[in-house]
């Protein structure tokens, strides 16, 4: 559930710096989290709390950002600050997600996502000017760093499957926005993906985009929150209350790149802390 919310987003702003290997950093990212799938959880140092808690709180603003900009255009910064006040007061009041539902949720977005396969596979690409260029390293390495948040496996069984299959489904949906739209549409704006329907010939669709979107950010954003709060604050209250207004404040004024560049920085510091720990454990039985 965590990629549908970010794909919205991510794919945009990684083909504005990478171009067409946008593609090769979703398979970058996609590969990492393949190997990282049999890490353990974070240990309980504060160090390791702080790094997760940030990146997930980092993911949170990506989604106010994304549900502000596809929904109300119109007042994108205060909507994105909105949400994040709204899910990090309903964490707070204790409201949580049933696995039945995300599972639900999850199901509906990989069908969303296979229906935008679908139809920009079937549908002519719109001309496009340039090639794909020489191997860009600084911008396959960047387009890396803000998609794989959104790939990062949880401990677990089934991890790697499961990482494995969103990446299957992250480089798709990258190589056919890539192919309808080119690298320089897509990477126009943070919310470019609204073009990818007109380009794919279904723009009556855009309403049930704006459905998508909800289902994809809202949700999520919810049971993220309620992973950054108690990371950060693991006895909740007040301190909880200022990882939400933190939150908004961030959504309020940072743009999506910087945005999603906290929450690479945050992922890749707790891959690094979760490998480091898995070492450990391993040096010392």
């Amino acid at each position: 559930m965590r990629l549908g919310g970010g794909l919205f987003v991510v794919l945009a702003v990684g083909a504005a710096g990478a171009g067409y290997w946008l593609l090769a950093g979703v398979v970058l990212a996609a590969a990492v989290a393949v190997l990282a799938a049999r890490m353990p959880a974070l240990g309980d140092c504060p160090i390791e709390r702080w790094a997760g808690g940030f990146a997930r709180l980092a993911l949170v603003v990506v989604y106010g950002i994304v549900f502000g900009g596809y929904v109300v255009p119109g007042a994108p910064a205060p909507a994105a600050a909105g949400l994040v006040l709204v899910v990090a007061a309903a964490d707070l009041a204790g409201l949580r997600l049933p696995a039945a539902l995300r599972r639900r949720l999850t199901g509906a977005l990989l069908v969303a996502a296979v229906l935008l396969v679908v139809l920009c596979s079937v549908i002519a690409p719109v001309p496009s000017a340039g090639g794909i260029g020489a191997p860009d390293v600084a911008g396959i390495v960047v387009a890396a760093l803000v998609v794989l948040p959104f790939l990062r496996p949880e401990p677990g069984e089934h991890q790697r499957g499961r990482a494995l299959t969103l990446g299957v489904v992250a480089v798709l949906v990258a190589f056919v926005a890539l192919r309808q739209l080119g690298p320089v549409r897509l990477g126009l704006s943070a919310t470019s993906l609204r073009d990818l329907l007109y380009a794919a010939d279904a723009g009556q669709l855009q309403p049930l985009l704006t459905v998508v979107v909800v289902l994809a950010t809202v949700p999520v954003a919810l049971s993220t929150f309620t992973g950054a709060r108690a990371l950060l604050t693991p006895r909740g209250g007040l301190p909880g209350a200022s990882a939400g207004v933190a939150g908004a404040v961030l959504a309020l004024f940072v743009t999506p790149y910087a945005a999603l560049l906290l929450a690479g920085f945050g992922t890749v510091a707790e891959l690094v802390l979760r490998a480091r720990g898995r070492r450990y454990r391993e040096t010392h039985e």
